[in-house]
């Protein structure tokens, strides 16, 4: 991962175990994403509000780490790079016991017509 020193802060826990913005409108999402610099968790792309990208365009933070369990993988915005990175504080994903699409009680039956 190309890191300019300042785009990753290992020292910087998770915002929560669910999307911030999904959460507090009360929304769901497909699979999260966490900002490797502050650490907020979005909603990927396929998620029907893509907060994760949405935070990356507000804060110009570019490199955002799978918040799935099993999952390490990082991703850079400003050149679509997928790599490694070092690891990030904890927790490095959700629950194991959080469904996916989530957060229970929220996902519609119908949740696959409304993703990207």
């Amino acid at each position: 991962m190309n890191d300019s020193g300042s785009d990753i802060d290992v020292e910087v826990p998770a915002s929560g175990t669910g999307c911030a913005e999904c959460v507090a409108a009360g929304g769901w999402w497909v699979h999260l994403r966490r900002c490797a610099r502050c650490g907020h968790v979005g909603c990927c792309d396929t998620s029907p509000a893509q907060h994760a990208t949405a935070h990356f365009r507000s804060t110009g933070h570019p490199i955002i780490q799978s918040f799935e369990p099993g999952e390490d993988w990082f991703y850079d915005y400003r050149d679509g790079a997928v790599g490694e990175g070092p690891e990030l504080a904890p927790p490095t994903s959700h629950p194991e016991t959080q469904p996916v699409p989530g957060p229970a009680g929220k996902v519609p039956a119908d949740w696959q017509d409304h993703i990207h």
